[in-house]
């Protein structure tokens, strides 16, 4: 086995099926595919996130997603085998989430949904806000951003 591989890796096709749901279940999200993957948009227009599978040989398996403003940096520096700054999006302020292994699908929803608060407009947050359940930033993203902030009460 090289170091390069993962020891247990999750099938695309699953990592698929799991992030579609969560996105879907998102209101007024629509999928298309956009440069040749799996993407949604809210209304069809706002980006929220992008299936990966080895895009141009970078050896990823996961999402390329929007992200509150600070947390990249701070999940990149963290957990750099999970989180890295994706090409073309990253200087936006996006991450790239790895789910080759063994992901934590409740946390992979709560990043979606913090996604989709990045982008959605007010009317639709409303609906979400209504309806779902993680009403508020993900654990994660909230100790990003308290980091980012200099506040570690967020913790």
């Amino acid at each position: 086995m090289s170091a390069s591989k993962p020891a247990n890796p999750v099938p695309a096709e699953t990592v698929l099926a799991h992030v579609r749901n969560a996105c879907m279940a998102l209101p007024e999200v629509s999928e298309r595919p956009s440069h040749g993957s799996p993407a949604w948009f809210v209304r069809d227009k706002k980006t929220i996130a992008m299936f990966v599978d080895d895009h141009h040989g970078d050896g990823h398996l996961g999402i390329w997603c929007a992200a509150p403003p600070g947390v990249q940096e701070v999940l990149v520096d963290t957990e750099p085998e999970r989180f890295f700054r994706p090409p073309y999006v990253g200087h936006r302020g996006w991450i790239g989430v790895d789910l080759a292994v063994d992901p934590d699908w409740d946390e992979v929803r709560e990043i979606l949904v913090d996604a989709y608060r990045c982008v959605a407009p007010k009317t639709v947050l409303r609906q979400l806000d209504d309806g779902h359940s993680t009403r508020r930033a993900s654990t994660r993203a909230r100790t990003a951003a308290a980091t980012v902030a200099g506040d570690w009460t967020a913790e």
